[in-house]
């Protein structure tokens, strides 16, 4: 069974909390921090990019920038931008998008878990991106952004997150600049507190990443590591937890994440479609963009035309959890006998879009003469993301898009 903790986390103010919450590290390069940081002193970004603060031509590897985000976390507490919570607390943090809202439960995580796959992966992660967290980690003393969990709805917790956030005052309530509303309750009532933990022990019997493989990674590699260099080590200790935000399985939302390719390995636009009547069942939509309305069918834009894909013949029943993926039936029947694809991963032919960008991003790239070729896909659902973790198998890259995204430095754990 899954096992969760209250932390002592450290946050900003009511009025601060829209300043200081920035946008992932991994969804900006850094230039893209920069200009977002620009005129706001108070922005996490300095924290989670801290190479924004330094010569544009460093490396983000650099040894100077994992200082710098040490220097400016405490900086933000030095000057009250952050402040530690007395007591051990949880966090119910709401996130709304449009018509979409999703409460989850902000805690630390249990590192065993991790290696005792309850916490269950369904992608590899990569050693230089490991790396990278890890000496974030070390260096700075925080786990400054949450790892995204999603676990199999629970009406108790429904009952208790919808109490609390009804009658609660929130800490932290405002609309970024992207229109997406971000709400964060602190839960210091240690009964409630004990409530939730005592559903995960007993109900809860395991946990999934939607997202953030390499910190999930790296702050328990690193967590591991001090317990071991802990003569006294308990099992309490601050570094046995990563910072975490749980949400239930029906209000995860997973969007499109879709393909470009930069060339027809040498084909003709005549000789590519008839290559692809072997496998599918093709027809030219025209100039509206088409969207697949189920899994199992694709659309592809070529040559300012879109078309429909439908595979002609029926998995076999044997076929894997991963094998039945709609990317996997691409790369099976299409980028790999056709286009010549064979890793997805490596492969510096093909690109990848996520569906927040829509597809008109793929039609601008393709118009443009960047790429030839453009796939949309059917997103995949929480229940083949769950099905592939428990299998033990792994999705190909980039299989999932989430949306909304959480917001870092609305909850930052100090683990040391």
């Amino acid at each position: 069974m899954a096992i969760i903790r209250p932390i002592k986390g450290f946050r900003p103010s009511f009025h601060n909390a829209v300043r200081v919450a920035s946008r992932p590290y991994d969804v900006l390069n850094s230039e893209e921090a920069r200009k977002e940081a620009e005129g706001n002193p108070l922005s996490f970004l300095k924290v989670i990019k801290s190479e924004i603060d330094l010569p544009t031509d460093i490396s983000s590897y650099d040894k100077k920038v994992y200082a710098q985000a040490k220097k400016n976390f405490q900086d933000f507490v030095k000057k009250g931008y952050l402040s530690r919570d007395k007591k051990n607390c949880l966090y119910f943090y709401r996130i709304k998008m449009g018509k979409i809202t999703q409460t989850g439960i902000v805690c630390g995580s249990s590192i065993e878990d991790y290696f005792n796959d309850v916490i269950k992966k369904h992608e590899y992660t990569r050693p230089v991106k490991e790396k990278d967290r890890i000496t974030h980690v070390e260096t700075s003393g925080i786990h400054s952004g949450p790892v995204f969990l999603a676990y199999k709805q629970n009406k108790k917790l429904d009952t208790i997150i919808n109490h609390t956030t009804k009658y609660g005052f929130p800490e932290a309530n405002f609309i970024a600049e992207d229109g997406i509303q971000h709400t964060l309750w602190v839960v210091e009532d240690q009964k409630i507190i004990d409530q939730v933990v005592d559903i995960f022990e007993r109900e809860i019997d395991a946990t999934y990443i939607a997202d953030g493989h390499h910190r999930a990674a790296s702050t328990s590699k690193v967590g591991k590591a001090m317990a071991k260099q802990n003569k006294k080590h308990n099992g309490t200790e601050p570094y046995n937890f990563f910072l975490s935000v749980l949400f239930p399985d029906n209000q995860v939302n997973i969007i499109d994440y879709n393909r470009l390719v930069k060339d027809l390995k040498g084909k003709s636009t005549a000789q590519f479609l008839k290559a692809l009547d072997k496998d599918f069942e093709v027809s030219k939509v025209g100039k509206k963009a088409f969207k697949p309305k189920n899994a199992g069918s694709f659309g592809m834009y070529l040559d300012q035309v879109w078309y429909s894909l439908e595979l002609k013949s029926k998995l076999s029943k044997k076929a894997s959890v991963v094998d039945k993926l709609d990317i996997s039936i691409l790369q099976k029947y299409l980028f790999d006998p056709i286009l010549g694809i064979k890793d997805q991963r490596t492969d510096d032919r093909i690109d990848f879009v996520g569906g927040i960008r829509g597809l008109q991003e793929l039609e601008k790239r393709v118009n443009s003469g960047e790429m030839k070729l453009a796939f949309s896909i059917y997103p995949v659902s929480i229940q083949q993301l769950f099905d592939v973790a428990d299998s033990g198998e792994v999705m190909p890259p980039k299989s999932t898009w989430f949306e909304p995204k959480l917001r870092s430095g609305l909850v930052v754990h100090k683990y040391k």
